[in-house]
């Protein structure tokens, strides 16, 4: 009878500890150093250090550059959406830096809320001419790169669903504003890998993105690169968006996406 309860009470001390270190990261959404962890949670470092390998291992959390563990996109799925935009904010910035270095444009990462874009995180060019969005700022879905890219990976049915329930302004002579046309738009963009936007949001801005996909191979969201199309001629399009596709996909891995 004593052995029997003893092996039903270890694995409930795992579980107490693997709580623990959960609830201390979801206290800490910049993320802990194993150290810190350790001595928050009282629980020794190479007991602490397997339980985190494992976490990460399994996507539930994510070790960034530096080493500092955050709850991951997986974990933060099950919990509430601003973790997992935290998340995917933290674990999305140094290659984003790495983008931004490599075109010198504005960078942008969105992710999609309703019939909008919503922006989670924004590096703009060092250039004085630039266009660029406020975090937190949201977009129309048809006349945006980010929107289209990410629209254009929705399941079938949601976009059949979606396309005519758009509220459709002409922002611009260059804006598309009939269901059919963008949903030519779309197929495009999905055989391609990158949406454009010529000028259909603002006059003199061009914009190219690439979707993001978690673990499920479902949208997480979006990057893209704008700037002026002085400087985003259309002969940049296509070394541009073999750079951000580049990008995209090693976001995506880090949220557990599989596929080539």
């Amino acid at each position: 009878m004593i052995r029997a309860r003893e092996s039903k009470a270890a694995p409930v001390g795992v579980v107490k500890k693997v709580l623990k270190i959960l609830e201390v990261l979801q206290g800490n959404p910049g993320g802990l150093q194993l150290k810190e962890i350790a001595g928050r949670t009282a629980i020794n470092k190479s007991t602490a250090y397997r339980f985190l390998a494992h976490l990460q291992s399994e996507g539930y959390l994510y070790r960034d550059e530096a080493g500092a563990y955050v709850i991951g996109p997986k974990l933060a799925r099950i919990g509430s959406g601003t973790n997992f935009e935290e998340s995917l904010r933290k674990m999305s910035r140094p290659i984003l830096q790495k983008l931004w270095t490599a075109t010198g444009e504005t960078v942008n990462l969105a992710i999609l809320e309703g019939q909008q874009i919503l922006y989670l995180a924004v590096i703009e060019s060092s250039h004085t001419f630039r266009f660029a969005s406020q975090v937190g700022a949201r977009r129309p879905l048809y006349c945006t790169a980010l929107g289209k890219a990410m629209m254009s990976h929705l399941p079938t049915e949601e976009i059949e669903r979606l396309l005519p329930s758009l509220s459709y302004e002409r922002l611009t002579p260059h804006t598309i504003t009939q269901p059919a046309k963008l949903k030519r738009e779309l197929v495009k963009t999905r055989v391609r890998g990158y949406a454009v936007d010529d000028e259909e949001a603002v006059l003199g801005a061009r914009c190219i993105a690439a979707p993001l996909f978690d673990a499920n191979s479902r949208v997480a969201g979006g990057v893209s690169l704008s700037g002026p199309i002085t400087r985003i001629s259309q002969d940049k399009v296509g070394p541009f968006a073999a750079i951000l596709k580049k990008a995209a996909l090693s976001i995506s891995r880090r949220l557990g996406y599989q596929k080539a």
